[in-house]
């Protein structure tokens, strides 16, 4: 799988965020859960106007709970809007980061781009997760076309 090194500046996403446990997989089917929750109460719809036409973000942080992390849905934007939307804030961190692109209908293409990363990609690509929050792109489009494209961003160091 092919991938690129980027490095980006800090930058303020604001959106909606909900814990996420990893025991027995769950993760597989509550973060697709909670991306039809957001759409379906009209989360996707205001971030979508928040974020003036940029991508949407899916952001795994807060890794210091066993088991559990937490998975942002968000845009870009300004911190000043978040608290009068009913959002919540955070910065994405500068780093450089290794991009994969998924390319299928989601769940399932993307699911399977962050099993070959942590299955295939980090043990053997030379670089090791810088930790921090992980990143998946998702430009407007349809999520269930064969032909449609999103990224996974991993915030990486080179192995020395």
């Amino acid at each position: 799988m092919e991938f690129k090194i980027i490095d980006k500046e800090a930058f303020t996403v604001i959106g909606s965020i909900r814990e996420i446990s990893v025991k027995d997989g769950n993760h597989l089917k509550e973060i697709p859960a909670f991306w039809q929750d957001c759409e379906q109460d009209g989360t996707l719809l205001k971030l979508g106007g928040l974020g003036e036409g940029k991508d949407m973000f899916g952001i795994c942080m807060n890794f210091e709970n066993e088991g559990r992390f937490h998975y942002m849905i968000g845009v870009e934007s300004s911190a000043d809007t978040a608290a009068m939307d009913g959002f919540v804030s955070r910065v994405i961190p500068a780093s450089a980061w290794a991009v994969f692109t998924s390319i299928g209908p989601m769940p399932d293409a993307i699911q399977q781009v962050w099993r070959h990363i942590y299955q295939e990609w980090l043990p053997t690509g030379g670089y090791r997760h810088a930790g921090g929050p992980e990143l998946e792109v998702y430009p407007s489009g349809d999520t269930t076309h064969d032909d449609y494209r999103c990224e996974v961003w991993i915030r990486v160091a080179k192995n020395e």
